[in-house]
């Protein structure tokens, strides 16, 4: 009776299958980080003095950056490109933040040179002011003021003229001198004179004598006296004067038969004034 009600039953129909799970959430965070951060630490590193900025945000957005990446390869994420750029960054904002170490570095160790170098200027002008009254004492007994060098002044036999950095130059009296036959400079029927030029270095560092000049003058029409050379004068100086020492060289020089007076001239080297001599033979 039931299977006339029914009918005659046919083959079960199969249940539908439970939803399938659905796929994992794509984890771009470290991407969207590296990204952030690495632009960020590129500004900083393009102003002056952020570059310990720059180089902590760099590394950490090239860590997170590669992180990313290697999350996308695995498929757990789906912005590769994000992480790449932000990678990117995160490398321009380490090289940004050396490049700002350098800069600030040098110019801090240039501040420290100025400093240093206007300290040693003002010790330096010091010691040339106690130089020169040095200089000004031992001269007042000959009643001659040296100076400073600082401009040209004429000088007699023996007087100092005093420089900055503690060079005192003098020139001693002249005395008749007898060229050699193979002298240079000396012409027949003209007198020769030498005389002995002395540098004292009482500064405190070593001075250049070999850009020491000396020239001459003879007559009372100036005509320039010229430079003697045997195997005896016309060398002059060489090499350095080390602080606390002398240096000495003589000089002769061609004068006219009738010269009453020899204008010697001493110019210690191209940043320091030249001086003269006026000397009686």
């Amino acid at each position: 009776m039931s299977q006339q009600m029914y009918g005659p039953q046919g083959p079960q129909q199969p249940q539908p299958p439970m939803g399938a799970p659905m796929a994992p959430a794509a984890r771009n965070g470290l991407g969207i980080a590296a990204l952030t951060l690495g632009i960020i630490g590129t500004c900083a590193g393009l102003i002056p003095f952020m570059f310990w900025l720059a180089g902590i945000l760099g590394i950490l957005a090239l860590v997170l950056g590669l992180s990313g990446r290697g999350r996308a390869k695995r498929g757990q994420a789906t912005n590769k490109g994000i992480a790449t750029t932000g990678a990117v960054l995160g490398l321009a904002s380490l090289i940004l933040s050396v490049v700002g170490v350098v800069l600030t570095f040098n110019a801090v160790d240039d501040a420290v040179n100025e400093i240093s170098k206007s300290v040693d200027d003002a010790s330096v002008a010091e010691k040339n002011k106690d130089a020169s009254s040095k200089g000004e004492d031992k001269n007042k007994d000959k009643g001659k003021d040296a100076g400073s060098g600082d401009a040209a002044e004429t000088f007699a036999a023996g007087d100092i003229a005093a420089y900055e950095g503690g060079i005192e130059v003098s020139v001693s009296n002249p005395s008749p001198y007898t060229p050699d036959e193979f002298s240079i400079g000396h012409e027949p029927g003209n007198k020769a004179y030498k005389v002995t030029v002395t540098i004292v270095n009482s500064g405190d560092e070593k001075f250049d004598a070999s850009l020491v000049t000396v020239d001459a003058r003879a007559g009372k029409d100036g005509k320039a006296a010229e430079s003697i050379f045997d195997d005896k004068v016309g060398e002059g100086f060489s090499g350095t004067v080390l602080p606390g020492k002398t240096a000495s060289a003589d000089y002769a020089f061609d004068t006219p038969a009738d010269a009453a007076s020899l204008d010697v001239e001493v110019s210690p080297g191209w940043d320091y004034d030249s001086n003269q001599w006026n000397l009686k033979p």
